[in-house]
């Protein structure tokens, strides 16, 4: 991170009167950062703007630029127009490291250390905007592509997603209709399982790949043909040997293992501990897969979908811990100003290599029962994306973070790491931690919800049925390495996603989606020749991107806007992270 925007981020956060600036304009900007902090923490009904606590705002005779987080300096809004006919836009900075924006009376001016450039003159920047929104593009160019307006446009759905959501929208009952459809026709409807058990052959670990996972005695040296593995990771023919790392050609720092979680060792201390019990012999024997980025190689961002998540209320959280005076848990239900496009940027997606879906909606976002059902009206889900905070971050909860420096980190949410909220760059909650630090024994250990339906949030039947197809990621450090790994479980309890990260030796994991590939998605970019490739985690994911006809294929999140939220991992440029 440049200097200035170190100390960008600092001003942000402790105001300047903090720095020992003893000036009347240090004073002020600490009163204005102390009465937005009192509007976020405000129990009533706000605009997003009002959401934010760091923003800064600067206003001439003709227009009003906000700068929704200083400190990550990627998104403005920006408002002009005769009284009366004020119009805002949201502009994205695809540059937050090197330019910073400046509003005077003759404009919207773009500051570098090369140069200071007049992008919006103040007599004539209703033309050019207007003219990028009636593009309809998600990106629109602005200022020869220095600077771009982000668009409200449709995110495309699945058949499943559109039918779910006519049910749950429009027909009363609904949900439980979609309850009982899942529970009846979808359990283990994608359950893979080895095409073959082969002795595995000898082989090293490819350079720069995690640690192997410890297996049980029976299995080690086993090897699995998985037949519907959509990565390429040399000749699975062959058979990937269980809990072994092998290289994803032509993704450089990325790697693919294969797992059962009846082959996890079962000898942890911690599984005894927290009770957890042996998978039953369906998902023992379900094919797992797992992915693993180094993380000095990549940066992690998050992206909302054009529609999920919302920021209303949940329908599962409890009347008890509703205010009805609020439209929704933090006093929003809409993002306006805002636009939420669903896919990267330009600037983004010639850097991207991977990308996997986000977590739950908003409606399964909330707790309908146990003690995190009772407090901060029912723990719905937060996230944050380019330091923007749509919703808030709830204590007990499993968060996945990146902050301003590139850093990523995964734990549960306390008040106390509300001091983060500064640096901040994306953040996404999903539910209760799957492996936990135990600081008290220096391990890590199952989270002590796994096994807890409801009080876990866990989704599944009525009946308590868990096993179904489910994703997760966690953190392990190896070493001086960190790697992210994500976790597909053709059909899988908690707890035994649980055992296969803790193989794994995850320092924490948590969970994502589950039900269906297009909730379990994730794709891995690749250049050939001058052309991108896509690989899919597993082969039916590739329906997914079947959206102009049978022989069109369009790479989700990079190719068209979708509706769901996102993570995805860029290449870092020679000389370390960026944006």
């Amino acid at each position: 991170m440049s200097a200035q925007r170190r100390r960008l981020c600092v001003l942000a956060a402790c105001g300047l009167s903090a720095l020992g600036i003893g000036s009347a304009a240090a004073d002020d900007d600490a009163a204005r950062l102390a009465a937005q902090w009192q509007q976020y923490e405000a129990e009533r009904p706000k605009t997003l703007v009002e959401l934010q606590p760091f923003r800064s705002v600067t206003s001439t005779p003709a227009a009003t630029l906000t700068q929704l987080n200083p400190g990550v300096n990627a998104w403005w809004v920006f408002e002009t127009g005769a009284d009366g006919a004020r119009r805002r836009y949201h502009l994205e900075n695809p540059a937050p490291a090197t330019q910073m924006p400046m509003l005077a009376d003759d404009g919207l001016h773009l500051r570098s250390a090369e140069r200071d450039t007049l992008c919006l003159p103040a007599r004539d920047a209703l033309a050019p905007l207007e003219q990028a929104r009636a593009s309809k593009l998600p990106y629109a160019p602005l200022c020869g592509g220095r600077i771009y307006l982000r668009n409200v446009v449709p995110g495309t759905y699945t058949q499943i997603e559109r039918m779910t959501n006519l049910l749950r929208d429009h027909v009363w009952g609904g949900d439980r209709i979609v309850g009982f459809v899942r529970d009846q026709f979808f359990r283990d409807a994608f359950i893979e399982k080895e095409g073959a058990v082969l002795q595995a052959a000898d082989g090293k670990a490819p350079a720069g790949a995690p640690a192997a996972a410890r297996l049980g005695a029976a299995f080690a040296g086993q090897a699995v043909v998985p037949e519907h593995l959509g990565l390429d990771a040399g000749e699975p023919r062959r058979g990937l040997a269980l809990g072994r790392w092998y290289a994803v050609n032509g993704a450089p720092d990325v790697f693919v293992s294969a797992m059962q979680p009846q082959a996890a060792a079962s000898d942890l201390p911690a599984l005894a501990r927290r009770r957890i019990p042996a998978p039953d012999a369906v998902e023992g024997a379900a094919l797992d897969y797992l992915i693993a980025f180094d993380l000095a190689a990549f940066d992690l961002g998050f992206a909302l979908g054009t529609d999920h998540p919302r920021v209303g209320w949940s329908e599962r959280a409890l009347d008890s811990v509703r205010d009805p005076s609020l439209p929704g848990p933090d006093g929003i239900d809409s993002i306006a100003p805002l636009a939420s496009t669903g896919m990267l940027s330009p600037a983004q997606a010639a850097r991207a290599v991977a990308t996997f879906t986000g977590g739950f909606k908003r409606e399964h976002g909330a707790f309908r029962w146990g003690a995190l059902a009772q407090i901060d009206h029912g723990s719905h889900y937060g996230f944050i994306e380019q330091g923007v905070i749509f919703s808030k971050l709830q204590p007990g909860l499993s968060t996945l973070y990146v902050l301003d420096d590139g850093s990523v980190g995964m734990k549960t949410w306390t008040r106390a790491d509300d001091a983060l909220l500064p640096r901040l760059r994306h953040a996404r909650q999903n539910g209760v931690p799957l492996v936990e630090y135990d600081a008290a024994r220096n391990e890590s250990a199952p989270g002590a919800l796994v096994t807890a339906w409801g009080a876990g949030n866990w989704s599944g039947s009525a009946d308590e049925k868990l096993r179904t197809l489910r994703a997760g990621a966690c953190l392990v450090d190896d070493g001086a390495r960190h790697y992210l790994l994500y976790g597909y479980f053709s059909t899988a309890t908690p707890a035994a996603m649980a055992r296969v990260f803790l193989a794994y030796g995850c320092r924490y994991a948590m969970h994502l989606d589950m039900n269906a590939l297009e909730h379990t998605y994730l794709a891995v970019y690749s250049q050939r020749d001058g052309q991108r490739l896509v690989q899919h985690l597993v082969e039916g994911m590739e329906e997914v991107d079947r959206k102009g006809g049978a022989d069109q294929i369009a790479p989700r999140f990079l190719g068209f806007p979708d509706d769901r939220d996102f993570f995805y991992l860029l290449r870092r440029p020679p000389g370390g992270s960026s944006p």
